[in-house]
C-alpha cells in the first residue's frame, strides 16, 4: 500500500486537504494510504477551526511513504516552519513526490527546493525575494504545475492541484480523473458522473 504525507501545521487550509484525500479513497480503491504529519502529536486546528490529531511527528516520521503533500495555511511564514525541512530535503534525495499548494510553495521557494523543477505559487515576486530561491525561469503562470515529482498550485487551484497529485501518483485511469475533476469543477448538473 503507498503511503501520502500530508503535513499539517496550524490554521491549515482544511479545503485543501479534504479533495485530496478523499480523491485518493475514492478512486484508490484501498491502495493508498493518507496520513497527518506535524510538528507535534497536539490537535492541529485548520483555518475553518477543524483539529485533527496527526498521526505522526517529525520525530517518528515513516520513511516508506510514497509522496509529501504540504497543505497550504495560515503559518507557513512562522519559523517553526523550518523544522519540516529536513523531511523535505529526504523526499527530493529519495526522488519521492514533493507537493506544495498556496503559501506552502512559498515556503518551498525560500529554502530552495523549487530550484530544479518548472513549478507555480501565489506570487512569482514573493518567491524572488528569497536568496535561496535562483529558478525565475521554471515559474509557470498556471493554476498547478507537475515536473520533475514536484507539484505546485496556487491557492485558488485546489481542485487543479489534487489533479495533478492523482495523476503524478496514477490512483486511478485518466478518464477516472479528469471525471472525478469535472464532476466537482463543473457541478452536478453540468459534468457527467465520473466512474469510480
Amino acid at each position: 500500500m503507498k503511503k501520502i504525507l500530508y503535513i499539517i501545521l496550524e490554521q491549515w487550509a482544511d479545503w485543501e486537504l479534504a479533495y485530496i484525500s478523499s480523491a485518493v479513497n475514492m478512486l484508490g480503491q484501498g491502495k493508498f494510504e493518507n496520513k497527518t504529519v506535524s510538528l507535534t502529536k497536539n490537535a492541529v486546528a485548520s483555518i475553518g477551526g477543524v483539529k485533527c490529531l496527526p498521526d505522526y511527528d517529525l520525530q517518528d516520521v515513516p520513511s516508506d511513504y510514497d509522496a509529501l503533500i504540504l497543505i497550504g495555511g495560515m503559518s507557513w511564514h512562522n519559523e517553526n516552519a523550518m523544522q519540516i525541512k529536513p523531511l523535505i530535503d529526504d523526499c527530493i534525495q529519495s526522488g519521492k513526490v514533493l507537493s506544495a499548494i498556496c503559501d506552502a510553495c512559498r515556503f518551498l521557494g525560500s529554502i530552495g527546493a523549487l530550484n530544479s523543477a518548472k513549478h507555480t505559487a501565489n506570487d512569482l515576486n514573493e518567491l524572488k525575494q528569497y536568496s535561496n530561491y535562483t529558478n525565475e525561469q521554471g515559474f509557470i503562470h498556471r493554476q498547478a504545475v507537475s515536473d520533475n515529482n514536484v507539484i505546485t498550485a496556487n491557492g485558488t487551484a485546489t481542485l487543479e492541484f489534487a489533479q495533478e497529485v492523482l495523476r503524478t501518483l496514477s490512483v486511478a485511469t485518466e478518464e477516472q480523473i479528469k471525471g472525478w475533476y469535472n464532476f466537482h469543477k463543473l457541478g452536478f448538473y453540468n459534468a457527467p458522473m465520473p466512474k469510480m
